[in-house]
């Protein structure tokens, strides 16, 4: 069976001594749940059970490790994209797989994107398993960045996104009867203000997916938002017939702009090419091709 998948799990600097060799087993295990899902469904199938795998995780910023914001509470963003159509929630605090609601979404409803309460309800309505609260993980690094001066809480929201690392996950998988799909999913950036929405709700910039290649991206938000980072390597895929080429312009245009540890992508073509490209210190990264995987760990 032909198909391809590549799952990311954020990048940045990574410089809270996180254990990379569960990172990297984190990774090889997304990829088996999404092989698996592609060998009796579809490239969507793939997308969202590697995705859910990752947010079930509890390490990395999705599902059950998603970071808190201001207040300490758990505000979590989603989408996924397939097949000329798209589907996302953002500011969701019930479902303990977002990506599983935008799929919903995306779907069984004529929207693209709902946010809140709302998006809560129809997750408690269809029957979604139920987010299980703010992590003892979560809520210590939410504690130690609450220390702060209050003066200083924006510049420190900031560098944290930069320097935490794990802010997204994200997925990108051809099917064997040529579909494509892409999907991101994060907890957000830790310090964030209540209600604050990133890139991986939002198509084009935080995951893309048309009929030539499917993208999906991690990093600083506001600056994926920006630059459409999902979209532009679709353009730049359709123009050189590069992949990774593609990638690594579309790269270096976002660090000439916003500078480093800004921007992680990683994607996969119709032709079965796979591609990732970061500017960061570290972006956990890997796919699985023709029964073969490989898994891309931290720096040291």
């Amino acid at each position: 069976m032909r198909f391809a998948l590549a799952v990311h799990g954020g990048a940045g600097a990574w410089r809270l001594g996180v254990d990379g060799k569960l990172i990297e087993k984190t990774i090889e295990g997304a990829l088996l749940r999404g092989s698996e899902a592609m060998r009796s469904g579809s490239c969507v199938d793939a997308v969202v059970e590697a995705i859910a795998f990752l947010e079930d995780s509890g390490i990395l910023n999705a599902g059950t490790g998603s970071t808190l914001d201001y207040l300490g509470n758990v505000s979590m963003d989603a989408g996924i994209m397939a097949g000329g159509k798209a589907g996302a929630v953002a500011i969701v605090s019930y479902p303990k797989n977002p990506i599983r609601l935008a799929r919903i979404v995306m779907e069984r409803t004529p929207h693209v994107l709902l946010a809140g309460p709302q998006a809560d309800e129809l997750a408690r309505r269809v029957g979604l398993e139920r987010h299980p609260g703010p992590s003892e993980r979560a809520l210590a690094r939410w504690r130690a960045l609450r220390e702060l001066p209050e003066s200083e809480w924006v510049r420190a929201r900031v560098e944290a996104a930069k320097a935490l690392g794990y802010d997204t996950v994200g997925a990108a998988a051809l099917g064997p009867d040529g579909c494509l799909a892409a999907g991101a999913s994060t907890g957000g950036v830790s310090l964030k203000l209540p209600g604050r929405i990133g890139d991986s709700p939002i198509p084009g910039a935080g995951f893309y997916a048309n009929e030539a290649v499917a993208v999906s991206a991690t990093g600083i938000g506001e600056t994926i938002i920006l630059s459409m980072s999902s979209l532009r390597v679709a353009n730049a895929y359709l123009q050189l017939g590069d992949l990774a080429e593609a990638l690594r312009r579309v790269v270096a245009e976002h660090t000439a702009r916003w500078g480093p540890n800004t921007l992680g992508l990683i994607a996969v073509s119709r032709r079965g090419e796979v591609g990732g490209e970061h500017n960061a210190e570290g972006m956990p990264w890997g796919y699985m091709k023709e029964g073969e995987i490989r898994v891309f760990g931290l720096p040291g």
